[in-house]
């Protein structure tokens, strides 16, 4: 079994930048593609990022793309978010996730694992 924690949410004006982080115990973090996602009030949870565990690729969706960068830190078993040039609309929870496959996947439904989320607050 594996266990995923967040943690580096926070309140931030927009514009600003902060570091997410997902901690990977049970496992090793290079044998899982990985995954954000992000739930705003009332809204369905969408996908943010992923890398892919093998070559560790990485995908973006637009609204994030240019702004956020994933990335994998196999010393500390961790997965990580930067997010820079925040927008009020970046507002949410947001959820790492993890799979044993091989390639990044953008659906909620490729993942076997979920952390309990960080919310990210961005004030205008």
């Amino acid at each position: 079994q594996v266990l995923l924690v967040e943690s580096g949410g926070g309140l931030v004006q927009a514009g600003g930048s902060l570091r997410l982080s997902c901690a990977v115990s049970g496992r090793t973090v290079s044998d899982y593609a990985m995954g954000w996602f992000r739930q705003a009030l009332r809204k369905e949870r969408e996908f943010v990022a992923a890398i892919s565990r093998t070559e560790s690729t990485t995908y973006y969706a637009d609204s994030v793309k240019g702004r956020f960068t994933i990335s994998r830190d196999n010393a500390k078993n961790t997965v990580n978010l930067q997010m820079n040039s925040l927008k009020p609309e970046d507002t949410a929870v947001y959820y790492c996730a993890a799979t044993g496959r091989a390639y990044y996947y953008t659906g909620i439904y490729d993942y076997d694992y979920w952390g309990q989320g960080t919310q990210v607050t961005v004030s205008s």
